[in-house]
């Protein structure tokens, strides 16, 4: 019996130094866990109990030159369903309703949602798809239907938001625009247009508030105010003008369907300033629409055929070594170089011409000649023209993905004895639609190169926060005697060269037609095809805009998809409609007439803006959408009960506004 309590006593004083032990372990850890550990485990419950949530600022909205809106952000929901968040008497009561409202909203009939509705209850879906791409005014409808109107907790309804940008004029210059997003599958921002270029101006700085997780896993600000506000992104006034894009898109569009074309671009810009007012980017689907993908006019460089020629012009009068009454002999429409054959469109050649007919009727053996001729000994001399007429680089927009040049030299690694002669008549270079235009502008704008510019300033409101100014790439690009020349050239061209079927005795223009073949070297004949292209200036006495159209692969069929026949049309359409009512007249329209019922309006609307509200404004009869409007602009957060208009709002009219206070309008 004694060896038996002597057991006991033995495993009780085991027991005892185990729970002693134990105890010291647990003082051990708690004493780490509070004050070796204790930072990091509070910072810890901080992070999972207090998070700063980000408030999206604002994007700033892209507009025209005449004032209408390029690009905007509009709120965007969906509708999902916790189907396990309501009682079954509930559910059961009001199925049937919400099933037959959901059908006066969305596509599909009752008997459908009903069934769905039913089957994401036995599935318990928690997450269950209504709808999505909703408007505010669907959105605030549906939200009012039986069992939604009841809320997330009782009646399960989830609303999702976000902000997607629009363009409310459409297609129309969609690729200038642009875009800036995050690509889903890599989770990089990638963007393209004015809205990439500019978006540290576009997209503002976004706010953060401070919230504490409560009950059912909600978040509830700590403090009536903001950690960091957010502040909205500034406005960027474009210089498109939407009456010239709209000219410019739908003269290229029936272009291109009439002649079944790949791909085409045209860009209008203003001669003195380098301000784009209008470009236009459409290519082929396999549908058989056009529709803008990529900005060809800035990205696509290619050989541009006999717009080239201007080049060659520019450069022999300047070096004084042949003038426009030289005469060159065509050699019945064929000249060779190294066994390669340079050959005229006319057949049988042009007999002997000067160097101005020549130029006039686009003739290549009469441009070669006068080229090789005069540089062959010393053909870095013509290279050196090239390059001062800032043709061998790009031209520094502020888009991504400018297209980069390719202007061979002496000595480099594609020079060869036939580069000289078929650098004369737009071969073996490589320059994009935007550099060749911005070089013809340089001609009507009295030989001053401007960069060519598609945002003009950007806006706060009515306030200025930055202007761009036209930038100068080259304040000379030749000489006075050499312009005169090159000027009345270009402008006979018109009146009886290549491009005679353009030419108005009302209104005078110049150009230089252009037809390249692309692709010669690649699949044989196969992967050949023509690119036609006319690039100019209006009125050819006071130019005002220059212009560049260029067309790829037209229709071969008739035989007719030379610049003239092909490019050519859409320059005088976009050219006379700008300064005219119609193609038939020749009345010049006054675009920059001001309009007096606008000019008060305009003056009214932002004497108005620009005063300080500090009251609640009197809200009934507005509709809820404006009510909204003004009120979030104000710096309060509104909840809105209901559709229509105001009927009755929380904080009445005329009390003095605090910043984040919230009010609760009651529409009808």
């Amino acid at each position: 019996m004694a060896v038996d309590d002597k057991h006991i006593s033995y495993r009780i004083y085991l027991v005892a130094v185990f729970i002693f032990l134990m105890a010291i372990a647990i003082v051990v850890k708690l004493t780490n866990i509070q004050w070796v550990e204790g930072d990091y485990y509070r910072k810890l419950a901080k992070q999972r109990t207090v998070r700063n949530f980000v408030i999206p600022a604002n994007k700033g909205n892209i507009y025209s030159a005449d004032g209408s809106l390029l690009a905007t952000s509009i709120p965007n929901y969906e509708i999902r369903f916790d189907a396990k968040a309501p009682k079954t008497e509930t559910f059961e009561k009001y199925v049937k309703q919400l099933s037959d409202s959901l059908e006066t909203v969305l596509d599909r009939p009752s008997g459908y949602y009903e069934k769905e509705l039913r089957k994401a209850r036995t599935n318990k879906n928690r997450y269950y798809l209504i709808a999505r791409n909703l408007s505010y005014t669907e959105y605030v409808k549906i939200k009012g239907f039986p069992l939604f109107n009841l809320g997330a907790f009782k009646g399960g309804i989830i609303v999702e938001q976000e902000t997607i940008r629009k363009h409310p004029i459409g297609q129309i210059a969609e690729r200038t625009i642009g875009y800036d997003r995050i690509d889903p599958a890599t989770g990089i921002e990638v963007g393209k247009g004015i809205e990439w270029a500019f978006k540290n101006y576009l997209n503002g700085k976004d706010g953060k508030i401070l919230k504490q997780k409560i009950a059912k896993g909600q978040w509830k600000p700590i403090r009536d105010v903001n950690e960091v506000d957010p502040i909205d992104g500034y406005d960027v006034i474009s210089t498109i003008d939407v009456f010239i894009q709209d000219i410019a898109h739908h003269a290229l569009l029936k272009q291109l369907q009439d002649y079944e074309a790949d791909h085409g671009c045209v860009v209008v810009m203003e001669t003195e300033t380098g301000h784009v007012k209008a470009i236009s980017n459409l290519g082929r689907g396999e549908d058989g629409s056009y529709t803008e993908t990529t900005n060809y006019a800035v990205a696509e460089s290619h050989e541009p055929g006999s717009t080239f020629k201007l080049v060659d012009l520019m450069a022999i009068l300047e070096d004084k070594v042949a003038d426009t009454s030289t005469v060159y002999d065509s050699h019945n429409g064929v000249v060779k170089y190294y066994g390669r054959s340079v050959r005229d469109s006319h057949n049988g050649g042009y007999g002997k011409v000067s160097l101005a007919r020549g130029f006039e009727l686009s003739s290549n053996t009469v441009m070669v000649q006068a080229v090789y001729n005069n540089y062959k000994s010393n053909p870095s001399k013509f290279v050196d023209h090239i390059r001062s007429f800032g043709l061998d680089k790009p031209l520094g927009l502020h888009f991504k993905g400018e297209g980069r040049p390719i202007i061979p030299h002496p000595g480099g690694k594609t020079w060869s004895g036939i580069s000289l002669p078929w650098m004369a008549f737009g071969y073996s270079v490589s320059v994009t639609p935007m550099q060749t235009l911005a070089f013809y502008n340089s001609v009507a704008n009295n030989g001053v190169m401007v960069r060519p510019q598609f945002v003009s300033e950007i806006k706060e409101w009515n306030k200025t926060i930055k202007k761009f100014d036209t930038e100068v790439i080259n304040p000379k690009v030749c000489s006075p005697e050499t312009l005169k020349k090159v000027r009345a050239v270009l402008q006979n061209v018109v009146k009886k060269g290549t491009a005679s079927k353009l030419y108005s005795k009302d209104f005078p223009m110049a150009g230089k037609t252009g037809t390249a073949m692309v692709n010669y070297g690649k699949a044989g004949r196969e992967g050949m095809y023509y690119a036609s292209s006319f690039v100019g200036y209006f009125p050819a006495d006071h130019p005002k805009y220059s212009c560049i159209v260029v067309v790829h692969k037209p229709n071969t069929a008739n035989n007719n998809y030379y610049g003239a026949d092909v490019a050519g049309p859409v320059f005088k359409r976009i050219a006379q409609k700008i300064f005219t009512d119609a193609p038939s007249t020749n009345k010049i329209k006054q675009l920059d007439s001001k309009i007096p019922k606008q000019e008060i309006s305009y003056n009214e609307y932002y004497a108005k803006a620009e005063r300080k509200v500090k009251q609640i404004p009197d809200l009934k009869g507005m509709p809820g959408m404006d009510a909204i409007a003004l009120l979030e602009n104000l710096g309060l957060k509104v909840k809105v009960n209901g559709v229509g208009k105001v009927k009755k709002q929380s904080l009445q009219a005329g009390e003095n506004i605090n910043k984040n206070a919230t009010i609760v309008l009651e529409l009808s």
